[in-house]
């Protein structure tokens, strides 16, 4: 028995690293899956695999930042496999530059693709459980670079901050109907990011493996939280961030006041607020400069 037998889950960006890890993950809890990726012939492949070992899937490419594909996706849920229960939002690219170098064609697809990628398959699958009168779960994929900031990534973390707070609306909304809403901000290494690490880091990873060691950022340790916030064992929980990594599970806690300071019921004069604005840093032990909040992590890949 498996957490989602009988469920139907739509993976996008399934045909590698942490959207693969998330579909294998899925169908081996008992879900058939929609393998949503670009690429066809990646998509299929995962597909396959997952037939292979005895489960269920199809593959369904296109663009899920396309309104057409996006309602597609769940159109194909229900012809193929009778029902829609679960959407992963997994899709996205990556354009780093400073913000100084960053072209409009960089932020415009790295936004759409995240931001748009997220709204419209979301936006078809709640549309079809509140039309079934049936309950859902999302997880969406958020990023440290959206919640804590990243130097040379102000278009990803921008999409990446705003699909938490997308995330935490889509929570508020579906409450009444039972859909639930969740995000993730993973740490791994997949072919892409390991492509940025020193060749040493590569290759002392590799003897590790070989040794039989715990891969602490390997996409497939994402995949269990994923499996489990699209099951009914997580009915109770929506409208939250998880770190996930290795065998680590954190909450982060979103935007919240930690101190103030007031004028005694009176207007702020600008000449005035110079005088008092330190106490907010006394109060909440915040510093008054830009920071290196991705330095607070507990868990950097670049720190191995």
């Amino acid at each position: 028995m498996g957490l989602l037998d009988g469920k139907v889950v739509i993976v996008t960006g399934a045909g590698r690293g942490i959207g693969r890890a998330e579909a294998l993950e899925c169908a081996a809890q008992g879900a058939a899956v929609v393998v949503a990726e670009f690429d066809p012939s990646t998509g299929e492949s995962v597909a396959k695999e997952i037939v292979a070992a005895g489960g269920r899937a199809v593959a369904a490419s296109g663009d899920v930042a396309d309104a057409a594909v996006a309602d597609s996706l769940v159109a194909t849920a229900v012809a193929e496999f009778g029902r829609l229960d679960g959407l992963v939002n997994n899709a996205g690219i990556l354009r780093d530059k400073t913000l100084a170098k960053l072209s409009e064609d960089d932020w415009d697809a790295v936004i759409r693709v995240h931001l748009r990628g997220h709204f419209l398959p979301t936006r078809a699958a709640v549309r079809h459980w509140k039309e079934a009168g049936q309950p859902g779960h999302v997880v969406h994929t958020a990023s440290t670079s959206g919640i804590l900031g990243n130097f040379g990534q102000s278009n990803y973390g921008a999409a990446k901050a705003g699909i938490a707070a997308f995330s935490t609306i889509v929570a508020m909304e579906g409450a009444r109907g039972g859909i639930t809403s969740n995000a993730i901000a993973p740490t791994a290494l997949t072919a892409m990011t390991l492509d940025l690490m020193p060749q040493e880091f590569r290759d002392d990873r590799d003897a590790a493996i070989a040794r039989g060691e715990f891969d602490f950022f390997a996409p497939e340790n994402v995949a269990p939280l994923v499996a489990f916030l699209c099951s009914d064992a997580s009915a109770h929980i929506s409208g939250k961030v998880f770190g996930v990594q290795g065998d680590s599970i954190e909450i982060f806690q979103p935007f919240t006041s930690v101190a103030e300071v007031k004028n005694d019921g009176k207007r702020w004069d600008p000449e005035d607020i110079g005088g008092r604005i330190d106490d907010l840093w006394t109060a909440s032990g915040i510093q008054p400069g830009p920071e290196n909040m991705m330095a607070r992590m507990r868990y950097q890949i670049l720190a191995l």
